[in-house]
């Protein structure tokens, strides 16, 4: 493929520009639904005039649909961006970054969008469905998934679906999450996965911070102690990535606490341990959820989060070493590969 871009470079170079733009105008179209011309060409920074024609010819080819409230990508249209996406992360020069993370973190798989989350919503939405996809193709029958929570997990779990109803998987929150806004918690994530797919779901509802006490007395109750059994022995773990002191702060974490995570060098979070720079834990949360030992024992751990914010957290959780798929935005693989 590489090569055949070379040569239309070389040949024909006014036909990718025009390639781009077209695959612009359906990829948008892709990540915010219906949207009517007006809207549609602010956001791709084309006059009208210009949109039109180009709208015009891709409804006669079927790939769009137009409507009373503006026009909405076909299936024929769905189908064609699967389809043009290899070939379109080589234009944006994405699948050498690609690569480039994969090797330094020695990761199994690298996923990465265009732009970055901090920016743009879209770029977060596009995000969301590039780990919905990953997802589907890394589940077998009979799996059981364990999600955690968090914003661009909740655009992942929005984006999924499947081409048959999943009746023997099964997703479970990773972890408890109550005291959290309630659309982002991972159990509602769990719900909301199998709500879209058929599958069966189970709900952890304990608070995601305990004490030690607290937590050894929660263990006992046997409704407890049957999910997080099932949670612990998940095939597949989804799970978002955090800057340390947002997410204990978000954790409600002490200031005492806090401090020490400082006084630590921790940079980053995920599943309920804090790690620093070099990818070693320095802080751990009693939660009755995952523990390290599951995580390492999971066939598959696919990490999903974006922003050149998250850059320097992402590279600390991957050199942890136990991902196997990193789902990121092009600005966030920049930034952990300067701080690799």
């Amino acid at each position: 493929m590489r090569n055949i871009l070379h040569i239309q470079k070389r040949l024909i170079p006014d036909l990718l520009p025009v390639m781009q733009k077209r695959y612009e105008i359906l990829h948008r179209l892709l990540i915010s639904g219906t949207m009517g011309r007006r809207s549609l060409a602010a956001s791709l920074d084309l006059t009208e005039r210009t949109l039109r024609a180009e709208l015009d010819l891709l409804r006669e080819q079927g790939l769009l649909e137009a409507g009373s409230a503006g026009m909405t990508l076909s299936e024929a249209g769905r189908r064609l961006l699967e389809e043009m996406e290899p070939l379109v992360k080589e234009l944006f020069g994405l699948s050498d970054l690609e690569e480039a993370v994969r090797a330094k973190f020695g990761l199994r798989k690298v996923v990465i969008v265009p732009g970055d989350s901090d920016e743009s919503d879209d770029v977060k939405r596009e995000l969301g469905r590039a780990g919905s996809r990953v997802l589907g193709q890394s589940l077998s029958p009979g799996d059981v998934v364990a999600v955690m929570g968090g914003t661009t997990m909740a655009r992942m779990a929005a984006h999924f679906k499947v081409s048959a109803p999943l009746a023997d998987n099964w997703f479970v929150p990773a972890r408890g999450g109550l005291g959290e806004s309630v659309d982002y918690q991972a159990n509602t994530i769990a719900s909301e996965l199998a709500k879209r797919t058929g599958a069966r779901y189970r709900m952890l509802h304990v608070p995601d911070h305990l004490s030690e006490e607290a937590y050894q007395t929660i263990m006992l109750e046997p409704n407890v102690r049957e999910v997080v059994d099932m949670i612990r022995s998940a095939r597949i773990v989804v799970h978002g990535i955090g800057e340390a002191v947002t997410m204990a702060r978000r954790r409600k974490l002490d200031p005492e606490t806090i401090a020490e995570l400082l006084k630590d060098g921790a940079l980053a979070e995920a599943f309920g341990y804090y790690f620093d720079r070099d990818g070693r834990v320095v802080h751990r949360m009693a939660t009755a959820g995952l523990r390290l030992e599951d995580i390492e024992a999971a066939e598959t751990v696919i990490g999903l989060a974006g922003g050149r914010s998250k850059g320097e957290a992402i590279a600390a959780v991957m050199r942890f070493g136990h991902d196997d798929v990193l789902v990121t935005d092009e600005a966030a693989a920049e930034e952990a590969l300067r701080h690799s």
